[in-house]
């Protein structure tokens, strides 16, 4: 008997099925059955299926004699599956890599539940989308077992058969089955969520949904969506034979009566023709089934509520144009409000920047106000020391306040002490452009950081990838890096590209990177304080695998690796930590597994770990791909393994400076299979690795020595001068944990 049966429904899908199937097929747990229902589809769909059914035991095909919809071609699947869970996937979307292992995982660790339930993401024809909406309440639920009844929030989670794992016996023992019609997914749905008595979440994307362009049903407006009234119909005749179940009838009345006011306000599901008898069937529907008591929730939603018990048609319409006439009314409102704040904002700049620079003033930022970070964070760190005279103060967003460390001074963007602040201050310290609203004055001084040395193509360059380019406006981008007075740079490699990319009027500084200081200057103390701050069993050999965003595919997040297989590649006495790049850091990107595997503890997540620094400090070897990453990590003399296998892709997109692959800093591979025997043979941290890596230091790691802070804050902030003259790098820490790395293999 199988662990999974998958039920997939079929019906004129043929652009679809195949990439379906192999989502499910291709995945690494392999302990499954697909029950593949052929609902009398007139296209290909059903030779797809059985030269599916021919190549893969696994696959088995039901033929129905005639079309019965979805719902029954679901019910038909499940009197077939005889798998521990049954779960349900729609022939046109999609499993993502690992789900199953991580599905499988997830139910052993929770004793096997009644219900397991996992996030989506919808997939439209023009791209990917971003978190769904139940993404915070799956996070919530974390590693607990739970029921409805305690907390009925989950209610509120996705309304779709495809989102869980049912266990079988308990989908049996209730006689749970689908409704002709649409909206089949919602009786049963509601009925195994308070049916069930222990309930959990994984908090992973699953399923990519697809939002097709065109012949998904429930986009099609029509009668049809009249189905809604008697597929809950059903669910409350459900519920008066179960008086045990009188405390679910106020949550699920209310979930009801949202979903069909949630369909009245669709134009593509209901015509303005046929609102007005749409809207008579909720308020029928109201007063049949108005549990004795009820409370609408707060909100506009509640407000609705409110008035079917009331309000004709007629009124409800007037109400609901007029909220949204105030809606748009106070929209417009709130920006003639902000449009004045801005003008009066905009004086007070004016004003201050009439009055004399502070010549001991100096402001800061990192990734667009993100935090004290990066090379701003190492130069205000050393002008604090060297420099007390010069006050400095960050640029920091709203949200990044908490994460300040303790003394810092700052201001938020927009307040009104910032704008005094950019007005007044003579040394402006940032490692991306400013915005392009504020000035530079006479007599400043703006020292551009850059964020690590080049691989791919930057700024003028991007001109020949339009691409890469997509969202960014080059010309204006240089207007901005006119006001640079300094570049620094890290090697001549670095001072080169600078130069070509951002054809403007600065003077390079070759004093290194003063955010490396800390890689240089760190001993044993530092690299086993940063890896109990990231919790690495002590002894344990850490794989840092840090991959870098894509052009080539809309959102950046392309999975290059399946995590999971590689932490368990790795094997005993190994720690995988991952960090992603941070432009991936909110998106779906987690959600595809990284948050489920750093949960389970197969790998640590340090994607928000603030100090990238302390993540290098940590690992004994950095895999990556095209990551600037490296060029820091270098510093280390550690091991790197170049991870290539889209350098084309890559290369096409974007665009490189130089072929990594050819200049690699030690070995490169270029499918998995070549990754994992890397480490397996423990080739990795060979001589030829060390060779590769040792060329590779001496043409990026020329002018870094630990003390490039300290260069900066003497040649711009006190005005010493500097010497153009190369710096060669000295000192590395030790290896993490003070082990050779050839005893940690």
């Amino acid at each position: 008997m199988p662990r999974f049966s998958i039920i997939v429904p079929v019906f004129k899908v043929q652009g679809f099925l195949r990439e379906c199937l192999d989502s499910v097929l291709g995945q690494s747990y392999r302990d499954f059955e697909v029950i593949a229902v052929d609902d009398r589809s007139p296209d290909g769909c059903p030779a797809i299926l059985d030269a599916y059914a021919e190549r893969d035991a696994r696959v088995r095909v039901l033929h129905l004699p005639e079309n019965v919809g979805l719902g029954r071609a679901r019910n038909a699947g499940l009197e077939e599956a005889s798998g521990d869970y049954v779960l349900f996937l729609d022939s046109d979307d999609s499993y993502t890599p690992g789900l199953l292992a991580a599905v499988a995982a997830r139910l052993e660790a929770g004793d096997d539940p009644d219900i397991l339930v996992f996030d989506h993401v919808r997939t439209h024809w023009w791209g990917r989308g971003g978190r769904s909406t139940a993404a915070d309440l799956l996070a919530a639920a974390g590693s607990d077992t739970f029921c409805v009844r305690e907390n009925p929030e989950y209610l509120h989670l996705f309304l779709v058969a495809w989102n869980k794992a049912y266990r079988r016996d308990f989908l049996l023992k209730h006689e749970l089955r689908y409704a002709p019609g649409l909206y089949e997914d919602a009786p049963v749905t509601y009925r195994s969520m308070v049916l069930a008595d222990r309930i959990v979440c994984l908090e992973r994307i699953g399923v990519e949904y697809r939002q097709r362009r065109q012949g998904a049903i429930t986009k099609t407006p029509g009668r049809r969506h009249f189905d809604i009234f008697a597929q809950y119909e059903g669910l409350f005749a459900f519920l008066e034979e179960r008086p045990d179940l009188a405390w679910a009838r106020p949550l699920l009345f209310e979930r009801a009566l949202d979903h069909m006011l949630f369909v009245l306000a669709r134009e593509d599901r209901v015509t303005p023709a046929d609102r007005p008898d749409f809207y008579r069937e909720i308020r029928s529907f109201h007063a049949r089934h108005l549990p004795e008591g009820f409370t609408p929730p707060d909100g506009w939603r509640g407000k609705e509520m409110r008035l079917l018990a009331t309000a004709p048609y007629a009124s409800y319409a007037v109400a609901r144009g007029l909220r949204d006439l105030r809606r748009a009314a106070g929209s417009g409102k709130r920006r003639v409000t902000r449009a004045a704040a801005q003008r009066t904002q905009h004086a007070w700049y004016a004003a201050q920047s009439r009055l004399p620079l502070d010549p001991h003033l100096a402001v800061y930022s990192a990734f667009s106000h993100r935090g004290v970070l990066g090379d701003p964070a190492a130069i205000h760190a050393k002008a604090r020391e060297i420099a007390p005279h010069i006050k400095g103060v960050w640029v920091v967003q709203e949200d990044a306040v908490d994460t300040l460390p303790p003394g810092i001074d700052f201001v938020t963007p927009g307040s009104w002490r910032y704008h005094q602040v950019m007005a007044r201050a003579t040394y402006w310290v940032n490692n991306v452009n400013w915005p392009g609203t504020l000035a530079k004055r006479p007599g400043s001084v703006h020292l551009h950081t850059h964020q690590g040395t080049p691989l791919k193509y930057m700024a003028a360059d991007l001109l020949t990838k339009p691409g890469a380019r997509h969202g960014f406006d080059v010309p204006k981008m240089l207007w901005r890096a006119d006001r640079w007075d300094y570049s620094l740079v890290a090697n001549r490699h670095s001072e080169l590209v600078w130069e070509r990319a951002y054809p403007c009027h600065f003077t390079s500084l070759r004093t290194g990177s003063p955010r490396n200081d800390v890689l240089v200057n760190a001993g044993p103390q530092a690299v086993e304080a940063a890896r109990a701050r990231l919790g690495v069993p002590a002894g344990h050999t850490v794989v840092l695998y840090a991959p870098t965003r894509r052009d080539y595919r809309r959102g950046g997040h392309v999975d290059r690796i399946d995590l999971a297989r590689f932490a368990e590649d790795l094997g005993a006495g190994h720690t995988l930590v991952v960090r992603l790049h941070p432009s991936l850091a909110k998106g779906t990107a987690r959600g595809m597994g990284l948050t489920d595997l750093h949960r389970r503890g197969v790998l640590i997540d340090a994607t928000d770990e603030p100090h990238v620094e302390d993540v290098m400090l940590a690992a004994d070897v950095l895999v990556t791909d095209y990551s600037a990453l490296m060029f820091d990590y270098a510093h280390l003399d550690r091991p790197i393994v170049i991870h290539a296998d889209d350098w084309g892709a890559y290369t096409a997109s974007r665009g490189a400076y130089f072929d990594i692959t050819a200049e690699a800093p030690g070995h490169v591979s270029r499918s998995y299979r070549e990754l994992a025997w890397l480490f397996a043979s423990g080739t990795w941290q060979d001589g030829e690795s060390a060779r590769a890596r040792a060329g590779f230091r001496e043409r990026f790691c020329e002018f870094d020595d630990g003390h490039a802070a300290e260069r900066v804050v003497r040649a711009v902030l006190l005005g010493e001068g500097t010497s153009q003259g190369a710096v060669g790098a000295e000192r590395v820490p030790a290896p993490a944990g003070a082990r050779s790395l050839t005893d940690a293999h």
